[in-house]
């Protein structure tokens, strides 16, 4: 797959964004110093890092570059600004939210207006110590040429109020590329992302469309209300549902890279790796096994309830059975359940002919003591005699 050229979010803060929304990487600038002769004492500034001053009586600091939001588009004659919080705060305890000493840098794209540079680096053209706490400082730098146009307020992410694929037009770290520590298992038959965009700039996002590489290999397809180009909102976010099938294995990872086109803007674009370490049979032949299933157990419900009332009408109407006698089957299942019991018979019922055979048993039983007494008594006679 080629080089995409989607809006990357810069890796460092050392960004901005102008008026129409082009971005400028000063990442290249980070740390160099300019500085400013004055009645009092030079002023140091560090580009997107901080502002001191310097004196026999020491250095003073008067703030460090932090957060992402503190370089921004300016107004009238400037063209950006920068600001500096988190300076000294000795003397400068009741300062605003008690951050200490701060500085605003007000930056101009080329040469200050007095002409004041001589070289092609830029340097400070003008410090207003606004208080002793608080210093405004003029900079002229060489502005690179602008890149490209970024969607601001655009995201991207994994839950409805999430943004970590695009975060404000721009593509985070881990999408911008393939990475296979960012790569998606065989097993996930499909992600959904949700988009998110300005309600008055909506109307501008366009149907996406999808690149594959390897263009053979792995079957994607896009689904949901941001595939047919729905503009998002900030509350009602649309669903970009992505499906995929693993047909060829492979041990590198597929790049799967997604454009949304804005009209007016670069598009965004930012790319979804998936593992294909087996082949996938293609959606719906697993079920298909379990569908047939259903449909004969159908067909053999059917049949055993046709059968069971035709055998029972048969039975009630012509043999004149009744109760649970007259049920088709019951035949059989009294035969099993007698050859389980044992001997055909239950243990607690006995029949007739047992019934004889105990009493002759123990008639027989009985006479004999009878016998035998008999005997004694006429060998006693016989003796006595």
């Amino acid at each position: 797959m080629g080089r995409v050229s989607s809006v990357v979010v810069p890796a460092t803060n050392c960004y901005v964004l102008d008026n129409s929304s082009h971005i400028y990487d000063f990442s290249d600038w980070i740390g160099h110093d300019f500085e400013y002769e004055g009645v009092g004492g030079d002023c140091a500034i560090r580009f997107c890092k901080d502002v001191e001053t310097r004196a026999q009586s020491g250095y003073v600091g008067f703030g460090k570059f932090e957060g992402f939001n503190y370089f921004v588009a300016a107004s009238d004659h400037y063209d950006f600004v920068q600001e500096f919080y988190n300076g000294d705060l000795q003397q400068c305890e009741k300062t605003h939210d008690k951050r200490g000493r701060t500085a605003q840098l007000n930056i101009i794209c080329g040469d200050c207006p007095n002409a004041r540079c001589k070289t092609g680096l830029g340097c400070v053209c003008n410090v207003t110590f606004e208080s002793d706490c608080r210093i405004i400082a003029e900079l002229a730098i060489p502005c690179e040429k602008p890149g490209s146009r970024v969607f601001e307020g655009f995201t991207v992410g994994f839950h409805p109020r999430a943004w970590e694929i695009v975060y404000n037009g721009m593509t985070q770290f881990g999408y911008e590329k393939a990475y296979k520590d960012y790569s998606f298992d065989t097993d996930q038959s499909h992600v959904s992302l949700y988009m998110t965009a300005i309600a008055s700039l909506s109307q501008l996002v366009q149907k996406p469309t999808i690149t594959v590489s390897p263009k053979t290999g792995l079957e994607v397809t896009l689904s949901g209300s941001g595939a047919t180009g729905s503009p998002p909102t900030t509350l009602s976010p649309t669903l970009l549902n992505v499906d995929w099938r693993c047909e060829t294995a492979r041990d590198n990872p597929y790049e799967v890279q997604l454009t949304i086109p804005v009209e007016g803007y670069d598009p965004i674009q930012f790319i979804l790796t998936k593992m294909c370490e087996s082949g996938q049979n293609k959606a719906g032949t697993s079920t298909k096994g379990w569908a047939l299933f259903g449909i004969f157990s159908c067909i053999f419900f059917v049949i055993s309830t046709l059968f069971c009332c035709g055998g029972f009408i048969y039975k009630t109407q012509v043999q004149r059975q009744h109760g649970i006698d007259a049920l088709p089957g019951m035949t059989i299942l009294s035969a099993c359940l007698e050859t389980v019991s044992g001997g055909g018979r239950s243990a607690g019922y006995m029949g007739v002919d047992d019934l004889n055979g105990a009493y002759a048993t123990h008639a027989s039983w009985t006479r004999e003591p009878v016998v035998e007494s008999r005997s004694s008594r006429t060998s006693e006679r016989r003796y006595g005699t």
